[in-house]
């Protein structure tokens, strides 16, 4: 712990550029270094007369903050040095002077935090005996060594009451800056920053599966989309080519009527010059002229149950195409209703990921950046984590339309120096724009002067 709280192993989460604001609050006594010595110096110094165990707690580490807008507030109201004084003062007056060998006020992460390291050295009753005196009175006592003696115990420093008491007396000494305690007998628990990244990271899969569902579940809404069109224009069609049949229907009745009107007129004047001249072929006419009704009338039959069958056609196809329009709706309805309600969900997913995660946005963005230059998934998921990356390959710049040949150059996200809110790529600890415009340049040097004026160049 004495490497992450003195910076001799800088942590992910920290901002290097930031770090000279760290300070050390507790002067350490001549010939001590860092914590770690100080804690054995304590220890030594201390008068104990008891052998330390192996698995005895040697030192507690306490560390006190409140919340990012409570301390960014302080920061800028200018109290962030009389908080730390008053913090150093609890520490003391709670755990005694000697036994705060350190307090550091981390200034070079999100949050300013102090972190102290307390010795559980104590005097006086260890607390077993007293609870065993509590329920042996009028027992017989036997001399028992001296209570003064200073000894080792974190039980008697980490006991349940002791810990509320710190809590209580901790938010009334901070009560003066807006600071407030956490609720009494929550269930609440420390997030170490390996869980937090690790749910930072099992949130943003949860973020890109929900993505792919949304994106899926609006190509199915595309496609029913366009399948209930198709029966739309296909119903339209069907009842074009109705239309049209029935037209040819009407316009062969109205041919027959006038050839049935023909026939009569014909039979009335063969019946007249029948009846002058009697010969048979006005009587083989009339046969004629009856075979001839007969067929008309069949076909008048046929016209009338067409004429049933297109009206059946057309008000089952009627009914179809209500009942089509109908579920269409229903199913627009319901696709809409399910697409608004995950845009939503998604939306509070994203904005709550955004208020949590300062560099969410960023890291987005550096993702994309990362794939446009070259680096494969996996490469680009050790970069978005800001761990350093060796390469070799072809990195491809927008800019100048031209890839670089590169071996074994170190990639690395961090943190831009001139707006901390955004991140940047850096090439063997150059900002990759820079280190392009570079490489860019001394190709230049080595090629013709008709290849330098051309668009872009190709390697």
């Amino acid at each position: 712990m004495t490497a992450h709280i003195a910076r001799t192993k800088m942590p992910p989460n920290a901002i290097p550029e930031l770090t000279y604001l760290n300070e050390e609050l507790v002067e350490y006594p001549k010939g001590v270094a860092d914590r770690t010595e100080a804690i054995n110096h304590r220890l030594n110094h201390a008068g104990l007369t008891r052998k330390i165990g192996t698995n005895q707690v040697r030192v507690i580490r306490v560390m006190l903050t409140g919340s990012q807008e409570d301390m960014k507030r302080l920061a800028q109201e200018g109290r962030l040095k009389a908080w730390c004084a008053d913090n150093l003062t609890w520490l003391r007056k709670t755990f005694g002077t000697e036994n705060v060998v350190s307090a550091v006020l981390h200034m070079d992460e999100a949050t300013p935090h102090i972190h102290a390291a307390v010795v559980p050295i104590v005097t006086g009753e260890r607390r077993k005996v007293r609870e065993r005196k509590s329920t042996e009175s009028g027992k017989r006592k036997y001399h028992t060594k001296s209570n003064t003696r200073p000894r080792l115990c974190a039980d008697d420093v980490m006991s349940r009451v002791k810990l509320k008491e710190y809590q209580d007396t901790y938010a009334a000494a901070m009560a003066k800056y807006g600071l407030q305690r956490g609720i009494d007998g929550s269930k609440a628990r420390h997030v170490t920053t390996q869980e937090f990244y690790r749910n930072a990271i099992a949130q943003q899969q949860n973020l890109q599966d929900n993505i792919g569902e949304l994106l899926r579940i609006e190509a199915e809404k595309r496609k029913a989309i366009e399948h209930v069109t198709k029966q739309k224009q296909a119903a339209r069609e069907e009842l074009h080519r109705t239309t049209i049949e029935l037209k040819a229907v009407k316009g062969e009745l109205k041919t027959e009527r006038l050839k049935n009107s023909a026939a009569e007129v014909g039979t009335t004047i063969l019946d007249g010059i029948g009846s002058m001249i009697g010969t048979s072929k006005v009587k083989r006419q009339e046969q004629e002229i009856g075979m001839l009704r007969q067929e008309v009338a069949a076909r008048d039959e046929t016209i009338e149950m067409l004429q049933t069958k297109i009206q059946t056609m057309q008000n089952d196809h009627s009914r179809e195409l209500t009942a089509m329009q109908a579920r269409h709706a229903t199913e627009t309805a319901n696709l809409t209703k399910r697409h608004e309600k995950e845009v939503s969900l998604l939306k509070t997913v994203l904005s709550k990921a955004v208020k949590w995660f300062p560099y969410f946005r960023e890291m987005i963005r550096m993702e994309s950046v990362c794939r446009t230059i070259g680096f494969d998934d996996k490469q680009t998921a050790t970069l978005i984590k800001g761990k350093p990356l060796e390469y070799s390959g072809e990195l491809y710049s927008k800019e100048h339309n031209c890839k670089f040949t590169v071996e074994r150059v170190t990639a690395q996200i961090s943190p831009d120096p001139t707006d901390k809110r955004k991140l940047q790529l850096n090439i063997d600890k150059i900002l990759f724009k820079e280190w392009c415009k570079e490489r860019f340049e001394k190709l230049c040097q080595f090629l013709p002067r008709e290849r330098r004026q051309s668009k872009g160049l190709k390697r």
